[in-house]
């Protein structure tokens, strides 16, 4: 059983993280924020996908402004962010947003900070410090003489300082590396140290199939210990799958608190006599939008067929050109190769 770690609660928009709620999925999207029919329609199709935060690049003062008419068309809370300008984070602000991303050791001068600080209190905004080993400050790179867990924990405990001496501690804290131990050991040893809520994650982790490993490994290391408030898997590939790749990392630890299909299949072998690879990934690809807690089983034989799937709610295990229907471990009929798809959506909107 995964305990989580107790922390404070924040509140984003209309989502709240931390405490006892819901790990949050994030994602950002990859649109020019300038353009704001590409950057809503991405958003709206995150939020279909079970995106409960999107993160926004905000690279000008352009980009600020249109937060406004962006959150005209989205229910979803929006993340700003920002490096180095202060500028751009009170214009943020004044446009709707629902959280910062920026590091206030950053933006230049106590006056700079206090100004953000004062309007983000004003206005309830959270303010995500985002440490990244790839940014790490000179100084501290050279007193551990390089990246190392202490160093990225400090890095955070500075930024946090700063706000916390301006009466300020609506705050999310993320400490990432595309290392995934480093990751790990770094997000352990600020767990030890702050109750701050964390947002978690492995950063630049690569392309669709490499960086899906390498932030399961990583975040599911994290999840394991209770370590996690909100999650991003960041991914070179479209948005949505990052969705989808969080999901189902959570799902494999039981702690994905949505009704959503769990979708199991065997990977196959020489006993197998029917086409099912795409036969499993046509039946996944229609239960994406299906909210119900149920188990969907795709099985290639009777090997590893309604014994081994037994607990799904439905399944089918394959044979020569056919298959057999299956319920909670009990058969109910065989079926042509053809109609299989057809066949099980048909049960699992029974259910």
């Amino acid at each position: 059983m995964i305990q989580r770690r107790k922390t404070k609660e924040v509140q984003i928009g209309d989502i709240t993280i931390g405490g006892d709620n819901p790990i949050a999925i994030q994602s950002m999207t990859k649109t020019d924020t300038r353009d704001i029919p590409a950057t809503v329609s991405q958003i709206l199709q995150l939020q279909e996908s079970g995106c409960d935060i999107v993160r926004l690049a905000i690279v000008n003062m352009e980009a600020a402004k249109a937060i406004k008419e962006i959150k005209k068309s989205v229910s979803i809370p929006i993340v700003a962010d920002i490096h180095f300008d202060y500028r751009l984070a009170l214009t943020a602000i004044e446009s709707g947003i629902d959280k910062l991303r920026i590091n206030p050791g950053n933006i230049g001068d106590i006056s700079r900070i206090k100004q953000v600080v004062e309007k983000s209190k004003e206005r309830k905004i959270p303010i995500r410090i985002g440490v990244n080993s790839g940014s790490l400050e000179k100084d501290i790179y050279d007193k551990y003489n390089g990246i190392t867990p202490e160093g990225l924990v400090e890095s955070a405990t500075k930024h946090i300082e700063i706000l916390e001496n301006l009466n300020f501690d609506d705050i999310v804290v993320s400490i990432k590396s595309s290392d995934v131990l480093l990751s790990v050991e770094s997000y352990k040893l600020f767990s030890q140290k702050f109750s701050y809520p964390l947002h978690i994650g492995i950063t630049e982790s690569g392309t669709l199939n490499v960086g899906s490993v390498k932030s399961s490994v990583g975040l599911g290391i994290l999840l394991y210990h209770g370590i996690g408030d909100t999650l991003r898997v960041s991914l070179t590939s479209e948005p949505v799958n990052e969705i989808l790749v969080a999901e189902e990392l959570l799902k494999s630890l039981n702690i994905f608190q949505k009704e959503k299909i769990e979708f199991i299949s065997c990977p196959t072998c020489g006993r197998c006599e029917l086409d099912l690879i795409n036969i499993a990934d046509a039946i996944q690809k229609e239960c994406k939008s299906i909210k119900k807690n149920i188990k969907v089983a795709v099985m290639g034989c009777g090997v590893n067929g309604p014994g081994e799937a037994k607990d799904a709610d439905i399944g089918i295990a394959g044979g020569k050109s056919k298959a057999v229907l299956f319920k909670k471990g009990k058969i109910l009929r065989t079926i042509d190769e053809n109609n299989i798809i057809e066949e099980v959506m048909k049960e699992i909107q029974l259910l």
